[in-house]
């Protein structure tokens, strides 16, 4: 089954670019194309696409405003950002907006279509190139209370270490030798997790974390 997709970037030749190379990504079409943020509402209502391809800084209406009206319409959408942008508070703000994933436009093909199919899956996708971005910015927010957030989202305080240290990139063998766990223990805790928070990639949990402050620097 074809995958729908809507580009809107104000830059012709970049959506040139995008279009030829979904044009070579197999089960992927590109069935509207717009310049500016305030004609993506009214394509989306007509079109219905599967996934929009959003620009983030545009001219006239940007990406971030045109995302979060988007989202209080159709919050069923999912949005892939196109970006040059490497910030970290932007980066931070379109995903906290709605964003599912986050492309730089010097992607390849073959990232794309990566990007492309993890948010076809319910999965949030972020370049590799700014992961490590979304992390840092994540590290440096303020904690909440460890109580309240166990309360808060129904987890145990070994779940919630298991959750900084999955966030901060350790493998579930690292985990284990530096909690003194087995793999066994540390893989069921991580599914534990993701069966209650349900989100089921690492990208969310990262996103999760962030937004709910349970991370720091001092973790």
């Amino acid at each position: 089954m074809t995958c729908n997709l809507l580009l809107v970037d104000d830059h012709s030749l970049i959506r040139a670019g995008v279009r030829a190379l979904v044009l070579d990504l197999p089960g992927y079409a590109v069935i509207g194309e717009a310049d500016d943020g305030s004609q993506l509402l009214a394509m989306v209502e007509h079109l219905s696409p599967d996934i929009v391809l959003l620009d983030i800084s545009m001219k006239q209406t940007g990406g971030v405003e045109a995302l979060q009206q988007l989202k209080r319409i159709r919050p069923q959408a999912k949005v892939l950002i196109l970006s040059m942008h490497t910030d970290p508070a932007l980066i931070m703000q379109a995903l906290e907006s709605g964003a599912h994933g986050y492309l730089l436009k010097d992607t390849t093909a073959t990232e794309l279509e990566q990007a492309l199919e993890a948010l076809r899956n319910n999965e949030r996708y972020l370049s590799p190139a700014i992961a490590h971005t979304v992390i840092n910015q994540a590290l440096t927010r303020t904690q909440k209370n460890q109580t309240e957030s166990v309360d808060s989202h129904n987890l145990t305080p070994r779940q919630l270490e298991i959750l900084r240290l999955i966030v901060r990139g350790k493998s579930t063998r690292e985990i284990a030798n530096g909690l003194g766990l087995s793999v066994k223990t540390v893989e069921t805790h991580r599914s534990q997790i993701m069966k209650r928070l349900q989100i089921f990639d690492v990208a969310g949990l990262v996103l999760f974390a962030v937004r709910e402050q349970i991370i720091s620097l001092d973790d």
